[in-house]
């Protein structure tokens, strides 16, 4: 990432931009982050603040945050960001110790962040363009779970996305509830028929180190509790057909259940998995500086079948150290025995990034 500096008012001019930067018909015509071509590839990108105080912008694992610039005395603050090609990115403003969403950017992520796209990233069918302050639907159904493995309580949100069918359950299930809404876009591609009827379980994470890090307990939870209240809701399911969606650490974990609990999780939907972690990883200085492929590899390297399994893999093709543990970890899967799929999002390890992965990715492991 590199910040470029406006020397003059003919580069807002360069972005579409009319007037004086500051002035009325300026403000008036100010919208999402807009891009043009760079020197030599990729994108410079302008990103606008009005206000009468500095302003930073922080961008969702990409890059270092960007200070932004006053223009001349105006209440007009910008910084042109060099970016590359595809790239899509959640980022939010900071102003002191408050954060906000992009009020000129229609495309939010919660009340705090908003979502910048270069113009040759991929679109994103299903997931509708929602402003930071809208408020996302929520299924009806709901679980309220005590679980004695895990301990405290969870409330569990159930939609049965074309009447139901196979659970599809997703790891950190909050953020797909109240940041991005999955339950709008699987709507849409079930009624597109790219993925078939299924029945969302949205699992919140109390402790997502302590659940997501290859233990037991969860997924012996979901097992043994879990699923069974899904049964019992009254939710039209079929726990039998199961596809568990992970991001993050929720995909290493995701893949940690097919190894361990291949009579459970046997479809696995997987973007930019922490294969990085070992025990120790998040105690060294550099936690992905380790073996190549963590426990996971280690764990396939010893031996292990996976005739059974249909999983899933994308990450985030800016995520340039996470690569290298992705794909140790993709090629030990497949010769295991695995039917697997590989991509790559146009992204940084970025929910912004893995949505339209997880729709594919669901259908993809369902046969369809």
């Amino acid at each position: 990432m590199r910040v470029v500096a406006a020397d003059s008012q003919d580069a807002f001019a360069g972005f579409g931009l009319p007037g004086a930067p500051g002035s009325s018909a300026f403000w008036a015509a100010v919208g999402a982050p807009s891009s043009v071509p760079a020197e030599g590839g990729g994108w410079v990108t302008l990103f606008l603040w009005r206000g009468s105080s500095p302003v930073t912008v922080e961008f969702e694992s990409w890059s270092e945050p960007v200070a932004l610039r006053r223009w001349q005395d105006t209440d007009c603050w910008y910084a042109e960001v060099r970016m590359p090609q595809r790239l899509r990115v959640t980022y939010r403003f900071v102003a002191g110790d408050v954060f906000h969403a992009d009020p000129f950017n229609p495309a939010g992520a919660g009340g705090e962040r908003s979502i910048a796209a270069t113009p040759d990233a991929p679109e994103q069918p299903h997931w509708p363009v929602l402003g930071a302050d809208a408020v996302l639907p929520l299924p009806r159904a709901r679980i309220r779970w005590a679980s004695e493995r895990l301990g405290g309580r969870r409330t569990v949100r159930v939609h049965p996305a074309g009447g139901g069918g196979p659970v599809v359950l997703l790891l950190d299930g909050d953020d797909w509830l109240h940041l991005h809404p999955a339950v709008t876009a699987f709507d849409s591609a079930v009624a597109a028929g790219e993925v078939p009827p299924v029945t969302l379980v949205f699992l919140p994470a109390k402790d997502r180190v302590a659940e997501f890090t290859c233990r037991p307990e969860l997924w012996e939870a979901v097992r043994d509790e879990l699923l069974p209240l899904v049964v019992e809701s009254g939710v039209p399911a079929d726990p039998e057909r199961l596809v568990v969606a992970g991001q993050s650490l929720g995909g290493l974990s995701a893949v940690y259940a097919a190894l361990e609990y291949p009579e459970l999780v046997s479809r696995v939907a997987c973007q930019s998995g922490s294969f990085w972690w070992t025990p120790d990883a998040l105690r060294a200085a550099d936690p992905l500086g380790g073996s190549v492929g963590g426990v996971i590899a280690e764990r396939l390297r010893a031996g292990v079948d996976l005739s059974g399994l249909r999983v899933a893999f994308d990450v985030g093709e800016h995520e340039d150290r996470m690569l290298p543990h992705c794909e140790v970890t993709e090629g030990l899967v497949e010769r295991a025995g695995a039917t697997v799929r590989v991509s790559r999002s146009a992204s940084g390890h970025d929910r912004a990034g893995w949505r339209h992965a997880l729709l594919r990715d669901v259908g993809w492991a369902l046969g369809s």
